[in-house]
């Protein structure tokens, strides 16, 4: 049986980088970090860390040990959280990571509403994009995950199922990718008023802004499907630098509703791609029920996330 200590000490020196800096985030003398490492590497059988001139750094069995390490002592302090809040040592608590373009809408709503119904709920929030978030949620660092998927209707065989190693999902919002062009330069239907929908052949020769990664490959499929490869001239995480950049005749790029929701640049113009959908996800680790300060937590996101 492993100790947990001593894997608390071995993701600490994971995370800090040295036994010295692991010591001092610990509050441990440096010879007893080094002691636990060495019971830690007697009770495996196998080396964790090994020197690199004056330094330390893991071996292959100690990274594999430290991530699986991180997961479970995660998973130990959400549960001793949930399990004070049940026996009433303290007020409910919820943590959320999300990505930003839901940061800007549909989370503050939530929150707002969780916390008017719930006054002493002590609510967290992360920014984070979906691989990141899930990384915290199996590591017990936060209890609910929004994610996104994009989904194709007419090509994809079935809706996105983001369920994987131990998560579930409940799904919040089913809202559909635009083509965001300059304002100035909006395609117009044959009696002169905007195109109602998107056609990206139009735009084969021009510049492209891509977002994250997991937005950029939807963007490079959507044109492949179109018949042509996107030029990328500008990559940015941020929706409202896209934005200015469209709007300043730099380029074109996709973005879901929730990006133009949280923030619209009067200087652009934004066309829904037929077939193309992102779905956003509520994600929870481990087997049902949730906490109840969790399940609240959802259920006011599926709220703010719905029609209207």
């Amino acid at each position: 049986m492993l100790d947990v200590t001593r894997l608390r000490v071995l993701v600490a020196v994971a995370r800090h980088g040295s036994v010295t800096a692991a010591a001092r985030a610990l509050n441990y003398a440096q010879p007893s970090i080094s002691h636990h490492i060495a019971r830690l590497e007697a009770e495996t059988g196998t080396q964790l860390l090994e020197r690199v001139g004056r330094g330390i750094r893991l071996t292959d069995a100690g990274r594999l040990l430290a991530e699986r390490a991180e997961e479970i002592i995660g998973r130990l302090d959400a549960a001793e959280a949930e399990l004070a809040a049940h026996v009433g040592l303290r007020e409910g608590r919820v943590r959320l990571a999300a990505f930003p373009s839901a940061l800007g809408t549909i989370v503050p709503a939530a929150a707002a509403r969780l916390e008017a119904e719930t006054p002493g709920m002590d609510f967290m929030l992360t920014e984070a994009e979906p691989p990141e978030a899930l990384r915290m949620l199996r590591a017990g660092y936060v209890d609910v995950a929004l994610v996104f998927r994009h989904y194709q209707r007419d090509t994809d065989p079935n809706p996105p199922d983001p369920a994987d190693e131990g998560t579930r999902g409940q799904l919040l919002l089913d809202e559909p990718v635009y083509l965001v062009t300059a304002a100035m330069a909006a395609p117009e239907g044959s009696a002169g008023e905007p195109a109602a929908a998107a056609d990206l052949t139009a735009y084969a020769g021009s510049r492209w802004i891509a977002g994250c990664e997991r937005c950029r490959s939807h963007l490079v499929r959507q044109c492949e499907l179109a018949g042509f490869t996107p030029k990328i001239s500008f990559t940015t995480d941020d929706y409202l630098a896209v934005q200015a950049l469209v709007a300043a005749g730099l380029g074109v790029t996709t973005l879901p509703g929730l990006c133009l929701r949280a923030a619209r640049h009067p200087g652009v113009a934004a066309f829904e791609l037929p077939g193309a959908r992102r779905h956003v996800f509520a994600m929870t680790y481990g087997q049902p029920p949730e906490s109840k300060a969790t399940s609240r937590l959802i259920d006011m996101l599926a709220k703010v996330a719905g029609p209207g």
